[in-house]
Formats: C-alpha cells, sequence, structure tokens
C-alpha cells in the first residue's frame, strides 16, 4: 500500500477526484488504481478565497508497489502497512480483574482484556445507556437531578453526553486502536480519516451500547447501578471490593481493580483518601462557557464559502502577563450548553453536540489554569473541594433551582450585570438567570477572562462579540488530583489497585482516557 500525503482536494470533491489526484501523483493512468480511500483530512482555511482539503490517501496499486514509487519519484509518498493491533497473550487468562467505572477507559480496558481471553467484572454506579437518556433528560426538562445517574454518571462516561470529539495530542498508536474500534462498532467511518473526528452524542449512545454488547458475548460481566463503596486490603494489597445495588451491599473478591471513576466521582476519591493511597493535587482549569451564533464563527473561519463546509471548529491559547493560560476547550461548533451536575445543590456545565452539528449556537469552554497553590491548605483533595464551592455559588446565583448564571460578554468585561440578551440565546437547560460571573468566580479568574477574550477575538472575529454568552460554571474539564502509580500501572501505595484514565489524573478527553485502559489492561494481562 502506498500513503500520499499533502494531497489537496477541492470542497466539494468525489470519489474520481481522489483517484485522478493520486494518479497525477504517482505519474500512472487511474486505471492501476485498485483502492483510494482517505487516512487524513483536514482543511485548510489560511486563505479565505482558496480553501480546500489537505488529505493523506492510502492506495492499492494493480502491480508493483515499489516499482510504481520508485519509478514516479513523489516525495510525499510511501510505502506502509494497514495499522494491526496485536493483543498479548495472557499468563493468566482465568483471573477476573474488577473495572470501576464504564467511560473510555473503562470500557477500552474491558474490551482489551475480554479480546486477550480474560473475562473481567465490570461496574457502573450510573445505569446503562438506555435508562441514562432518560434521566438526563429529566434533569434538562423538570430539573430533576439523579445523583447517581447523569451526565457525569453512567454506561460510557461523561462523553457520552458530549461532542464525542475524538482528537487528541496523543502519539500513541493505541489511538487507531480506537478509533478502529469505535466504527467498527456504529460510529462513523468518517472518525478514522478526519483530523479532528467526532462522533456526536446522538451516535455515540449506539457505539457505546455496541460495546456494552461485545464485552458480554465475550464473556465479561456487567453490573449497573452498581457504586463502589469500599475496598477491602490485605498486607498492603487489595483483596476484595464492597459494592451497593440499590441500598443493598455485597464483596466482589478480587486481587486486581482498575479505577477508572472519571473526574467527577468524588466520594471514591474520599474512600482512596481514607484508605491511605497516595494522591497528590494537580494543575487543572476553571472558567465559563462561553456560546456564539454558529453563523457568526463560520463566517469567521471560513469567509463566504462557510455554507459549503461544516459547522466551524476552533481552538484557542493565550498566555498572560501574569503568567496564567487562558483556553478554549471542548469546543461544540453547533452544539448547545447543558447542565453536568451530579450533586445537589449545584451547577455543572458542558457542551454537547450531535452529529450533524446543526444547533444554531456553536459553544465553548473558556478556562482560566489553576494551580495547587492557589488553593489554599495542604489537603490532597482540596482542588475539589474548591470545584464544590464554585459549583455550589453558581447553584445560588442562578436562583437555587438549577438554572444557570449567565452573562453577555459585552456587560462582563464593561463589570455591568446583564439584563437583556442580545441575539444570542442561552441554551442552557433547565433554564438560566443572569448574574455577575464576579460573584462566582475568584478575581484571578475573571481579570483572566477579562483579559483575554479581547486577544482572542483579534484571532476570531466575533469570539469577544457583546451579544455572546457566558454561563457558569464550567469547572469539570479535568482531574483535580492525581493517583501516584509505578511503572506497573500500579498505585504506588496499594498492590493491585490500578488509577486509570481522566479521574485518576492521566489523561485528558476520549482518546487519551481509552488509550489509558489499553496500557492498564496490557499490564494486566502480562502478570
Amino acid at each position: 500500500m502506498i500513503r500520499i500525503s499533502n494531497l489537496r482536494l477541492p470542497l466539494g470533491y468525489d470519489d474520481e477526484d481522489i483517484r485522478s489526484a493520486c494518479a497525477k501523483e504517482l505519474r500512472i493512468s487511474t486505471k492501476a488504481i485498485v483502492k483510494a480511500s482517505l487516512y487524513r483530512r483536514s482543511i485548510d482555511a489560511r486563505h479565505k478565497d482558496d480553501i480546500h482539503y489537505t488529505t493523506s490517501v492510502d492506495v492499492t496499486l494493480d502491480g508493483n508497489e515499489a516499482a510504481a514509487l520508485g519509478k514516479a519519484k513523489c516525495k510525499n509518498a510511501v510505502i506502509t502497512e494497514p495499522y494491526r493491533y496485536l493483543p498479548l497473550k495472557p499468563k493468566n487468562s482465568q483471573k477476573r480483574p474488577l473495572i470501576v467505572g464504564t467511560g473510555p477507559a473503562g470500557l477500552f480496558c474491558a474490551l482489551i482484556l475480554a479480546q486477550s481471553g480474560i473475562r473481567p467484572i465490570v461496574i457502573e454506579r450510573g445505569s446503562r445507556v438506555e435508562e441514562r437518556t432518560k434521566a438526563v433528560s429529566r434533569m434538562w426538562h423538570e430539573a430533576r437531578l439523579d445523583t447517581e445517574c447523569n451526565v457525569q454518571f453512567g454506561e460510557g462516561g461523561a462523553g457520552t453526553f458530549s461532542d464525542g470529539k475524538l482528537n487528541t495530542g496523543t502519539k500513541d498508536g493505541r489511538a487507531r486502536k480506537v478509533l478502529l474500534e469505535f466504527a467498527a462498532h456504529g460510529a462513523p467511518e468518517e472518525i478514522l480519516y478526519n483530523a479532528k473526528p467526532h462522533i456526536g452524542t446522538d451516535k455515540l449512545r449506539d457505539t457505546v451500547k455496541q460495546l456494552r454488547e461485545e464485552l458480554l458475548s465475550l464473556g465479561a460481566e456487567i453490573y449497573f447501578d452498581t457504586k463502589l463503596t469500599d475496598i477491602r486490603t490485605l498486607d498492603g494489597r487489595i483483596i476484595a471490593a464492597e459494592v451497593e445495588n440499590k441500598g443493598a451491599k455485597r464483596l466482589i473478591d478480587c486481587d486486581e481493580l482498575v479505577l477508572a471513576v472519571g473526574h467527577s466521582a468524588r466520594d471514591t476519591f474520599e474512600l482512596i483518601h481514607r484508605l491511605g493511597v497516595r494522591t497528590e493535587p494537580k494543575p487543572f482549569s476553571v472558567g465559563v462557557r462561553i456560546e456564539h451564533l454558529r453563523e457568526r464563527i463560520d463566517r469567521s473561519q471560513y469567509g463566504a464559502a462557510y455554507h459549503k463546509l461544516p459547522a466551524a471548529y476552533y481552538k484557542q491559547v493565550v498566555h498572560l502577563k501574569n503568567g496564567r493560560g487562558v483556553y478554549t476547550f471542548c469546543m461544540c461548533p453547533g452544539g448547545a450548553v447543558v447542565a453536568a451536575q451530579s450533586e445537589a445543590n449545584s451547577v455543572v456545565t458542558n457542551g454537547m453536540s450531535e452529529f450533524a452539528r446543526d444547533m444554531v449556537n456553536s459553544n465553548a469552554a473558556l478556562l482560566v489554569s489553576v494551580n495547587p497553590d492557589d488553593i489554599r491548605g495542604e489537603h490532597a483533595l482540596k482542588g475539589m473541594y474548591w470545584q464544590r464551592e464554585l459549583e455550589y455559588k453558581a447553584f445560588i446565583a442562578g436562583g437555587g433551582d438549577y438554572r444557570a448564571p449567565v452573562a453577555r460578554v459585552g456587560d462582563f468585561l464593561r463589570g455591568e450585570q446583564s439584563t437583556t440578551l442580545g441575539a444570542v440565546t442561552p441554551s442552557y437547560l433547565p433554564g438560566t438567570r443572569f448574574s455577575r460571573m464576579d460573584a462566582i468566580l475568584p478575581p484571578f479568574v475573571t481579570d483572566s477572562l477579562r483579559e483575554a477574550i479581547p486577544l482572542i477575538d483579534r484571532r476570531l472575529h466575533s469570539f469577544g462579540h457583546p451579544d455572546a454568552i457566558l454561563t457558569a460554571v464550567e469547572s469539570r474539564s479535568s482531574s483535580p488530583i492525581r493517583i501516584l502509580r509505578g511503572e506497573d500501572m500500579q498505585s504506588v501505595s496499594l498492590k493491585g489497585l490500578y488509577p486509570c484514565g481522566e479521574g485518576a489524573g492521566y489523561a485528558g478527553g476520549i482518546i487519551s482516557a481509552a488509550v489509558d485502559g489499553i496500557k492498564i489492561a496490557e499490564a494486566i494481562i502480562s502478570t
């Protein structure tokens, strides 16, 4: 197979355009091409009058490919092989590791174990995705929060009710395994080649369901609505886990426990702290969701060609004079700001898009970096408790009924409270209330946001539009703690405990969490 990189394709291209472009690069007839398929595709919008796709294409020829490539003298083409994940052979296929959590880290850990012949036991405090969808809908439309089943807890993890964004900074080859498995379980094929792939919350729910069905077919046991309540140890090793389902507790014997609980399982963090498991505070970020009219962002990114392209994505970072970073995160083109709290009397925001990304607004988290030293005290969980304080303040500012506090950007920059909406209508459900962000966030956060918004607007026109909406509070972008683990992937203080994924402080998104789950599975298979 030959992979051709930096191949230019026009907007609205078709399969014949791909074959013709490949034939031109290789100086051959299109008839010599048996197959040509996209490996990577990105939009080049640096020049608004010349927007096009830049692609890499995998080509199979009828004949000697090495000879054809040598004759073509194409600098952008190389001989390559399709990616293959080679499963490890387990040293002990009879072991039954316990996996806590069914987010991407837990799911992919379980999947790799099951595909290797090991039958894991998986527990999830929330419900399966079918029931979970109903619980989330009750929160959004009726302000009825289920603290055990919500946007944070339940099958698929927090990413199930997000944009299903799959772009990542990790260079780990296992990321390809994750994409291939998603595509094999119902995700759109384009995630295999788009530079910024996404599944969309609507399609991700079915993908998660199909992954569950495969796990069950491979012999895994999965228990929903089942929460980890204690870990039993002996001589510094795990011997059992106490779990609870509908008020009834039982013990599951295990000597290997994968803790893949995500960043919002605060009671679990308190549990491991009481057990003396070594953790440390880590940097994280807090801020708001910023929401614009999708058309304004699309025009800003693509110019007159915006209607020919998918809803526009952006990623912005600014470094302030005070040394802090302010950045956008989890940008949701054509999406909505959603209620993502998991605790009573709190307001937490997140972003969500369906696959079509065709809603009126686009939004992103706008975050300010927070260092452990910014928070008083020495407690390992101080960042978690500080997040909770901000979420309670947002709850009170929103009226105490799960509405979220909002402000227009123009008013926020002037230090005034908003009283009317402009062109942008907030999408957050179950509703919003005008409030001052200064009543919720500390001065170092609001001051940084006020400095950063105009700076970003210089790069991304309309970002600082006075009618754009800020919704508070965005507090769960990453875990405020790290559970320390060694090279064997186990806790440095409790043998048999495998801290995994985003909640443990080792990932930052669906792909990186899933990759971490695979690495944990490989460690278990090898022991």
